[in-house]
């Protein structure tokens, strides 16, 4: 019997993106390729652990481009749920098998009813080094004992995202550290590492040194932190969010440095690196949404417009013009209604962080200047503008299966959609809009003159 992907990749590849059902996600091979290898060679060539998180693709095929084809390189993971675990075991345990060394963190702090599939996971992967914990309440720690093997275990730190983790220099944080190595200590866990996740650096706008620093604070949070573990060195310092994570990619970090003037993020950056390899810490990033990238990230700037402009977006919603509303909207443009709502693109905003607030995009996605309507003829979104400059057809408004199209621009400039137009929208979140879809049509932009064609079908993870 054929597999969910055989029969896929039968129905699909070979087809083109013009005759494929909509709406249907897509994804560029040669992008996620190229954001993937820099991401590794990045942290590579600065001496730090890359921990790949696969909560956004939730597809073993990604996840082996995170990893890279090296045996060496370890293969260090992360997932949100518990269902990725679970999914992506057969790969880690042909990496176990292969003596390559493998990690993986359930990115989530323990909660009670995880214990029996946690139970199953750690005696699946037998008596290695293999499964890692997160944990921000020292009564996380206890139920652990029932698990087959000890696990590794990550405490997580606040650094500033109020979300998950306990705030660095409270007496939370001294509890924790001190449960931490009295677990460890009866041979409940193996203390492992401290770990924070710079999530409001998706607010940084202004330039790649903004997200810079919020990877700066990150290391500084966390090396103030081990200091009062009373270890001198080997735990894991782990620290990341994409556009902070995107950071590592600087040229002025990845240069030796020629005693010039640099800015002041970079200096901070290559001290705290510095400072945690002399005092004997482990530094490792991670994060999640860079093989993908989205507008969020775009607006972010975290990476050089050299590095991150629209164009290494990777992922795009496909949908079709269903109708055309000529001088509906009140600028006296039209409208068009195209089969993507909040279904396929996610409801999550790209937050306004302008002064003043309403200039900046506001959309719910962005039309990719692609297709005969489209191409060459939609203005392109500048890397170093956005998201201030937007001009050109965005998602202006959605309710569940219903995208409205909205021109922003000058009238005259507005370029002509027609009922059966197909567009590609790049989402404002790839790892929501992906998850309305079951799986990635993906296409390879490098097939030059069959960019369109399906080359490929990547099943995702669904559940919990």
């Amino acid at each position: 019997m054929a597999s969910p992907k055989d029969e896929l990749k039968a129905r699909f590849v070979g087809q083109s993106l013009h005759d494929v059902p909509v709406p249907s996600v897509i994804l560029d091979l040669a992008k996620v390729k190229v954001n993937c290898q820099r991401m590794l060679d990045a942290t590579q060539s600065l001496g730090l652990l890359f921990r790949a998180h696969i909560k956004t693709h939730k597809t073993t095929e990604l996840t082996r481009l995170q990893l890279g084809p090296s045996p060496t390189t370890p293969a260090l993971l992360m997932g949100s749920t518990l269902l990725e675990l679970e999914s992506i075991l057969p790969l880690l345990q042909s990496h176990l098998t292969s003596h390559r060394p493998t990690n993986i963190l359930l990115a989530f702090p323990v909660f009670p009813s995880a214990l029996p599939r946690l139970t199953a996971l750690s005696a699946a992967l037998g008596p290695t080094d293999s499964l890692s914990l997160l944990i921000d309440h020292p009564s996380q720690l206890p139920p652990l004992r029932q698990l087959r093997h000890p696990p590794l275990i990550f405490l997580k730190i606040d650094a500033g995202t109020a979300r998950a983790g306990v705030s660095p220099s409270s007496p939370a944080c001294a509890a924790l550290v001190a449960a931490a190595i009295a677990a460890e200590r009866d041979g409940d866990v193996v203390f492992h590492g401290l770990y924070c996740h710079a999530g409001h650096s998706y607010g940084a706008r202004r330039r790649w040194t903004d997200a810079l620093g919020f990877l700066g604070d990150e290391l500084r949070t966390l090396l103030q932190v081990a200091r009062t573990t009373g270890r001198k060195g080997g735990l894991v310092l782990s620290v990341g969010a994409t556009p902070s994570a995107s950071g590592v990619q600087h040229p002025g970090l990845l240069s030796a440095g020629d005693g010039g003037e640099e800015e002041e993020e970079v200096g901070v950056v290559r001290a705290l690196l510095d400072e945690i390899k002399a005092e004997g810490w482990i530094g490792e990033v991670h994060a999640g949404v860079y093989p993908t990238l989205d507008l969020q990230q775009l607006a972010t700037h975290a990476r050089d417009s050299s590095l991150l402009t629209a164009n290494d977006i990777a992922i795009s919603v496909l949908a079709e013009v269903a109708s055309v509303y000529p001088s509906r909207n009140p600028a006296g443009t039209s409208e068009a209604l195209i089969t993507a709502g909040s279904l396929a693109l996610g409801r999550e905003p790209v937050a306004d962080k302008g002064s003043p607030p309403g200039l900046d995009y506001a959309g719910w996605g962005f039309l990719m200047p692609w297709g005969p309507a489209l191409a060459g003829k939609q203005p392109a979104l500048p890397a170093g503008g956005f998201p201030r400059a937007h001009d050109g057809w965005q998602v202006g408004r959605i309710s569940q299966e219903h995208g409205i199209l909205t021109w922003h621009g000058r009238p005259e400039d507005e370029v002509p959609l027609a009922v059966g137009d197909r567009v590609r929208v790049w989402p404002n979140h790839s790892c929501i809009a992906g998850a309305g879809f079951d799986y990635y049509l993906v296409v390879d932009g490098g097939r030059v003159g069959r960019e369109d064609e399906v080359v490929d079908v990547w099943v995702r993870w669904r559940g919990w």
